[in-house]
């Protein structure tokens, strides 16, 4: 299973209301674009949230949770939530509105 379909949905839903969402098939799941930016993803039966790496040591800390590792390296700033820890909606809406918050701030990456 590339990504949790239902978990999929209940983000599209809560992103339904902001003009430039786009969603593309990366990192073997589904990735939701705002703005042109990397924001929130689904993969397997996880969330993927790219906040403020000066948050993510505390907010990482919670049930559930874990930073990114990629090539054996710590990518501060983007946190997996176990899909356990989001069955209550304000545990999904306190995921996507810390995203939604960094995303002004956070850089695009370059178009190849």
């Amino acid at each position: 299973m590339p990504y949790h379909e239902i978990l999929a949905n209940r983000v599209r839903e809560k992103l339904m209301h902001l003009n430039n969402v786009e969603e593309k098939l990366m990192f073997n799941g589904l990735t939701f674009m705002v703005d042109g930016k990397m924001c929130i993803g689904v993969k397997q039966d996880e969330l993927m949230v790219r906040i403020n790496p000066d948050e993510a040591d505390s907010v990482a800390e919670k049930n559930g949770c874990r930073q990114m590792i990629h090539g054996g390296k710590v990518m501060k700033g983007y946190i997996f939530v176990a899909i356990e820890e989001l069955q209550r909606e304000q545990e999904l809406v306190f995921w996507i509105d810390l995203a939604l918050a960094y995303n002004p701030l956070a850089k695009a990456s370059k178009k190849k």
